[in-house]
């Protein structure tokens, strides 16, 4: 039988009673902003920020993908996402297409040099995930993805 999440959040609970190490949203926050700031000094040193670095990974799995769509998979506002994506643009990381059945919907597309900028920011990447998990077993990991699944789509506003 499946089990609810404590009821935290519920009622009169109040942060001070469920307490920050008991908050899953700071948590989540915490790790991310560990896990970035770990990121951000070798992929300077390549030249891309951390969100630059981000499409390049997303694009890296699924190329051809609308500017909307990356927006959404990055966690990027479409605002910061259109500076970034200029200037990968820029450095002949990716190109951008008119879609051919409508004009207002532009395509990303990563090029040979994008997925060859991005297998050297992997390898910090990959260190920095190999490194957060740590002592956690297979079966724990996932068991957390998909618990992290559950919230993702609990929380969704897109379908993607």
């Amino acid at each position: 039988m499946d089990q609810k999440a404590p009821p935290a959040g519920q009622g009169s609970s109040t942060l001070g009673e469920i307490g920050l190490q008991q908050f899953a949203p700071y948590l989540m926050n915490r790790i991310m902003g560990r896990y970035n700031d770990t990121l951000r000094q070798d992929l300077r040193r390549q030249g891309l920020s951390v969100p630059q670095a981000r499409a390049l990974a997303v694009l890296s799995v699924i190329d051809r993908v609308t500017v909307n769509d990356l927006s959404v998979y990055t966690v990027i506002e479409q605002s910061t996402l259109s500076r970034t994506l200029d200037t990968l643009e820029a450095q002949g990381l990716v190109r951008r297409e008119t879609s051919q059945k409508d004009s207002r919907i532009k395509h990303v597309i990563l090029t040979d040099a994008g997925r060859a900028q991005f297998a050297l920011a992997w390898r910090p990447m990959q260190q920095a995930f190999e490194a957060m998990f740590e002592g956690i077993g297979a079966a724990e990991y996932s068991q957390f993805v998909s618990t992290l699944q559950k919230v993702l789509t609990n929380i969704r506003k897109h379908q993607i």
